[in-house]
């Protein structure tokens, strides 16, 4: 007798990588600030150096998102329905985002110098975590038991340091690469004259994210 292979623990593991890469590749997430870095040192060592905050700052804002989500899933019974409201969350985000295009002002405020600072509230305000979250509650779903509600908690949590550590390793290798071809090959000016702002598509791939998740959620009925 066959056995039926399910694949989609796979498919979201690809996703969270996906996610990273896209991430990455998105200048509002710190990658010309790396450039500039190594141009002014003249430096490469000092465009790597940048990305170092660049990630401790984008790992701790999706960590701040998912980790709520770990403890609140020892809740067993309410699992359906935290499913459902972050998919609903993650939606309404990706809507508000795309009516409101402008850059939070407080994050003018911020010194280029602070790396990691400006990626943790550039990641927050641009709802970076809030992709991943449809994504982690999937991969809770696919490792459900009947362990005691402590050790859920437990295996929830590990996942969303699993998936925060792999998510921002793609996102920073992503990011890290075009610094470094910008850098050696090309320049600031070349990043000025050809800037693509990935803010539109940003938040209709939340609205995806979210209506795929609540699709998927009121199909198990």
């Amino acid at each position: 007798m066959s056995q039926v292979v399910d694949w989609t623990g796979a498919w979201l593991w690809l996703a969270v990588i996906a996610s990273g890469l896209y991430h990455g590749v998105n200048p509002g997430m710190g990658w010309p600030l790396a450039v500039s870095a190594g141009l002014m040192e003249k430096s490469s060592r000092a465009l790597f150096l940048a990305l170092c905050p660049l990630s401790a700052g984008h790992l701790l804002a999706i960590l701040l998102m998912l980790l709520p989500f770990g403890l609140l899933l020892g809740l067993a019974e309410w699992r359906r329905e935290i499913q459902l409201a972050a998919a609903l969350v993650v939606i309404g985000f990706g809507v508000f985002r795309l009516l409101e295009r402008r850059h939070p002002r407080s994050l003018a405020r911020i010194p280029p110098t602070q790396l990691g600072l400006w990626s943790f509230a550039i990641a927050i305000a641009h709802g970076a975590g809030l992709m991943l979250v449809p994504i982690y509650l999937g991969l809770c779903g696919t490792a459900v038991d009947h362990r005691a509600a402590s050790s859920l908690v437990e295996g929830n949590l590990a996942i969303a340091v699993l998936v925060t550590i792999v998510h921002v390793i793609a996102m920073i290798g992503a990011g890290g690469c075009l610094a470094w071809i910008v850098y050696r090959y090309l320049n600031l000016r070349f990043v000025s004259r050809s800037w693509f702002n990935l803010d539109a598509g940003w938040a209709i791939s939340l609205i995806m994210v979210g209506s795929i998740a609540l699709a998927l959620d009121l199909g198990h009925d």
